[in-house]
């Protein structure tokens, strides 16, 4: 007699059956981070749920929709989807190159009827669904034939040099580090690699000379020595640094913070976020919320160990890396550890593109952990 735990043994499964097998405590996990950016939102606002707390809110009521109805999808219809999920993002960037919008300096967003959206955030879930679905047909062999390596590379390059000229560094890097990540993963060889890291070492001098704004370079000089340019370029990460050490070990507590409700911080509700939750909540609730964090990529880890399918294991630890890239990278910089690049923190951050690119990331690693039984041969197109 098959029993409601062992559901997932089946290779076809009711949508009760799918929804038990979702690792709701993972979702829990996922709500209660959430639930400590709306306090950060209400309180860098000075106690006020407007004008970020309640967007924010909404956003991850339909974000917590899409999670769900994401997960109930056979983990097979993904694999056929991802080639055209991938095609539609590009064109998307392509977009944001012929109509797309300024904002901050940068030309990141294209309006979509009443949506303005930011395809870089949709483009690293994108990718990492493609090269998924392109490395599980391989074997370890194939992967480090030149023709297949070179056609990988030109999936995770394309879209790299869109978002570069956008100007967005941050997500550039996410997403060449979850390319080469996944490359690594299924297991390209290291007469490939290391001959790559050699060339990226001596690829930065050029990158510095031709690639790189000039903003781009003063924060770079601003990381190596903030105090030059304290009231100028190195007025976020100074105020950032004076944020989190004010806080001391338990913080100034809720509501408690002054460097954001005095304005110090300018982008206090969006990539400098944590420094306001350093502030309140001192080192202590920092590492609380870090320990967070840590459980959930945790979570992660173990549904790509337990994928029965190349491509699940491959998608599932290319969207928890990608998920662990967004918190480093955030958490680095407004530490003063990396220089500025630009990168929200992930569910706690206000932006609707990234809650939603966020949470549909999830939506797919639940499907993975659903649908975890499922075999798929190595030259299957799907379901479709």
């Amino acid at each position: 007699m098959t029993t409601r735990p062992y559901a997932a043994m089946r290779r076809t499964l009711s949508v009760v059956d799918k929804l038990y097998e979702v690792n709701w405590g993972m979702v829990l996990l996922i709500t209660i981070v959430a639930c400590v950016g709306f306090a950060m939102l209400y309180s860098v606002a000075g106690g006020n749920l407007s004008p970020w707390a309640t967007p924010q809110i909404l956003r991850f009521v339909a974000g917590f929709a899409i999670l769900v109805a994401v997960s109930v999808v056979d983990i097979r219809t993904w694999l056929s989807l991802a080639y055209p999920f991938y095609g539609a993002s590009l064109v998307l960037l392509i977009g944001v190159v012929i109509a797309g919008h300024v904002g901050k300096g940068a030309e990141r967003w294209i309006t979509l009827g009443p949506l303005g959206l930011q395809p870089s955030e949709l483009m690293k879930i994108a990718l990492v669904l493609a090269l998924a679905r392109f490395l599980h047909g391989k074997s370890v062999e194939d992967i480090s034939k030149p023709a297949n390596l070179g056609l990988a590379l030109a999936m995770i390059g394309i879209p790299a040099v869109f978002v570069v000229l956008q100007p967005n560094l941050g997500t550039t890097l996410i997403i060449l580090m979850d390319g080469a990540s996944l490359l690594f993963l299924a297991g390209l060889s290291w007469w490939w690699i290391a001959p790559a890291i050699t060339a990226v070492a001596v690829a930065v001098p050029t990158a510095w000379q031709f690639v790189l704004h000039d903003y781009q370079k003063r924060r770079v000089l601003t990381f190596l020595d903030p105090e030059s340019d304290a009231l100028g370029a190195g007025w976020n990460i100074t105020q950032a640094k004076i944020a989190i050490g004010s806080g001391g070990a338990t913080g100034k507590g809720f509501l408690g913070g002054t460097q954001s409700k005095l304005n110090f911080l300018p982008e206090k509700h969006t990539d400098f976020i944590f420094t306001n939750f350093a502030e309140e909540f001192g080192f202590v609730g920092s590492i609380a919320l870090l320990i967070l964090f840590a459980v959930i990529i945790g979570y992660g880890v173990q549904i790509a160990a337990s994928a029965r399918s190349q491509f699940g294991r491959l998608l599932a630890m290319g969207l928890t890396l990608n998920f662990f890239f967004y918190i480093m990278i955030n958490a680095s910089m407004v530490m003063g550890l990396i220089p500025v690049v630009g990168i929200p923190m992930p569910l706690i951050s206000y932006g609707g593109s990234a809650m939603f690119s966020v949470m549909f990331g999830f939506g797919l690693l639940m499907s993975v952990h659903v649908h975890r039984q499922v075999e798929i041969p190595r030259h299957s197109g799907g379901i479709i």
